[in-house]
């Protein structure tokens, strides 16, 4: 094949709409060969295919799978319900289809610490993150003029112990229109009943890297153990406090010569990285919850 026809073949895809599958379930023969030849039947061409299998025999599978369809808006509906009834029954699959035209709504969490929620705005208005910030919701007002600066709409919902009720359900009205909630160093612990009608769709940066280091002031918490490396952690909220499944990590040395407000410079450094990097692989669903843990194909 000439690099001419290469390139046609490349332009022909470019002008298709895309979609991503995600797909877990038992680990067994013919998955792949079953989900290739139903896209091969609708027409469709596999652009990116990643898996991964816990074991070679009776494991957890999980895949994700990007493809090409000229008229994939018009047949989705029937494309979900076709996989559905001839591949996903058969192989008893936890799946989704996701149209990578329709960016998903991305609602913030933030009190008064802003290095994580600036840069998630950041880049946002850069066009770096697939996904749509629609609105910030904080426990204080100090962020207000930050956030419009964006364009991006700010809502106070102050919170004491005893109205934690009522600003739960004015948040959850406030953000009923958003796919996945992200804690910009939000500090204030939600409740069960919020976390549960939310589940696996609020992510959170934690200012350590965990398991070490949970609740507050992880930093002084370091300094006082004399680590050598400290951390953020990327994670699902679950109602056990920083102990839902983790997204990402990362890490950086540091010596006894540093002290807490050093510690704390560098740990938001980490933070927001950590948290962009956690937000953009769940929006390109990316992550996969399996149990306690995520599977990542990033």
């Amino acid at each position: 094949m000439s690099n001419q026809d290469n390139n046609t073949i490349k332009q022909e895809i470019a002008k298709q709409d895309t979609a991503t599958l995600t797909i877990k379930c038992q680990d067994q023969a013919g998955i792949v060969q079953a989900v290739s030849e139903f896209l091969f039947r609708y027409g469709a061409n596999i652009i990116t295919l990643d898996q991964y299998s816990t074991a070679h025999e009776g494991g957890q599978y999980f895949m994700r799978l990007e493809f090409a369809l000229t008229n994939l808006h018009d047949i989705f509906d029937n494309l979900e319900q076709s996989f559905e009834h001839t591949v996903a029954k058969r192989y008893d699959m936890a799946w989704q289809i996701h149209d990578n035209s329709i960016k998903p709504k991305v609602g913030i969490l933030v009190s008064k610490f802003d290095h994580a929620l600036l840069d998630l705005l950041w880049r946002h208005q850069r066009g770096l993150l697939a996904c749509e910030i629609t609105k910030v919701v904080s426990n204080h007002n100090d962020l207000r003029q930050a956030v419009e600066n964006f364009g991006i709409e700010y809502h106070h919902v102050p919170v004491s112990k005893a109205t934690k009720a009522e600003a739960e359900a004015k948040i959850n009205e406030l953000m009923a229109d958003n796919d996945v909630l992200v804690l910009a160093r939000y500090m204030q612990i939600l409740s069960e009943d919020f976390v549960n009608k939310w589940s696996m769709k609020i992510i959170n940066i934690h200012h350590s890297f965990l398991p070490a280091f949970v609740g507050a002031d992880p930093y002084q918490q370091a300094y006082d153990k004399g680590v050598k490396l400290i951390g953020a952690t990327a994670h699902y909220v679950t109602a056990e406090l920083d102990q839902g499944p983790i997204i990402e990590q990362d890490v950086h040395r540091v010596t006894h010569r540093q002290g807490v407000p050093e510690l704390r410079a560098i740990g938001r450094d980490i933070e927001r990285n950590v948290l962009a990097r956690a937000v953009n692989w769940h929006v390109q669903n990316r992550v996969i919850v399996d149990g306690h843990k995520t599977v990542v194909f990033n």
